[in-house]
């Protein structure tokens, strides 16, 4: 393998306009591509819109996705590629012939879909079903793997995806800056935001404490260390329906080391150079060469009733009619 440029992507999306999110991922695939990358990456439902979702009907949200490969947004995305030569990776919302509803995340290239994800652990909306299969697949001889937000908590989730030989694995979120039990948690007021040119400082002082990069780095770091591939996070800065969001979008290299990281107090796209050699000597290839699997397959596999609970997402926070 040779080395690969990734980008990853932060902006402030607008709920449910997919013409204003397609024109943001437009302009920065064009920056992404002028840096270098062969590969560009946005978050969770960038196309769509994420939090807002969680008002909808299913005829609203049926209205609100699209079939994949058929539906406009892919088109569009590949015309973006075709563009400016770069892979582009984001998220929507997806619908399928029998009117059920997914969190799909896409990887388009010039000539058209190369991948499709479900997110297995989906929540902002009672109408979504989970994904049932991870997925691998090639980009430029490196072998690649996409999980969505909550699927990267239960680290199951990233050890198969690694174990199925992914290099990169790829983190789209819509996360930090919602409340939770651990201590620190919360809401970012958006008054902050709205005040981000005159008074930085305390904006940046929320994003970068335990309400969003503080508490990242407690996990995402461990996630590519252990596992030993490069991890490609991408999240939203700005307004997402009423809660703002810190971007932070960044690429872990296998030794869980940041190696590049967007700090711009809105719309922003970096990149990095992944090298393969870094695959072979970071502690996490040593690591799942040594497992056991003899010791712990009978625990892991035994079964178990998958419950879920998202502590900022109340009843009334969604439609259940």
């Amino acid at each position: 393998m040779e080395n690969l440029r990734i980008a990853t992507a932060q902006f402030e999306n607008a709920s449910g306009d997919k013409a204003y999110n397609l024109a943001m991922i437009r302009q920065l695939s064009e920056k992404a591509a002028q840096q270098g990358a062969q590969v560009v990456a946005f978050h969770e439902c960038s196309v769509t819109g994420y939090t807002f979702a969680r008002h909808l009907s299913k005829e609203q949200m049926l209205a609100l996705a699209e079939y994949i490969p058929g539906g406009d947004s892919i088109q569009t995305l590949t015309q973006i590629a075709r563009d400016y030569d770069i892979v582009v990776l984001a998220g929507l919302f997806e619908k399928d012939q029998q009117d059920r509803l997914f969190k799909a995340y896409v990887c388009v290239g010039k000539d058209g879909l190369i991948a499709k994800y479900r997110k297995l652990h989906p929540f902002i909306n009672p109408h979504l079903l989970p994904g049932d299969q991870y997925v691998v697949f090639e980009l430029f001889g490196w072998k690649c793997g996409i999980l969505i937000c909550y699927d990267n908590n239960v680290i199951e989730n990233v050890r198969a995806t690694a174990l199925l030989g992914a290099d990169v694995i790829f983190m789209p979120h819509v996360t930090m800056g919602t409340p939770s039990p651990r201590p620190g948690a919360g809401f970012v007021d958006p008054v902050l935001w709205e005040n981000r040119e005159t008074d930085p400082t305390s904006v940046r002082l929320e994003f970068d404490g335990m309400k969003g990069r503080a508490w990242l780095m407690k996990w995402l770091p461990a996630r590519a260390y252990d596992n030993g591939v490069y991890v490609v996070f991408s999240n939203p800065i700005g307004m997402d329906d009423d809660q703002l969001k810190n971007g932070c979008s960044m690429i872990i290299d296998p030794f869980g080391d940041v190696i590049a990281e967007c700090r711009q107090l809105g719309n922003e796209v970096i990149t990095a150079t992944c090298n393969p050699e870094k695959l072979q000597l970071a502690g996490g290839h040593r690591y799942r060469n040594a497992r056991r699997p003899d010791l712990y397959r009978d625990i892991l596999g035994q079964a178990h009733t998958a419950e879920q609970k998202v502590v900022w997402l109340k009843p009334d926070d969604t439609f259940t009619s």
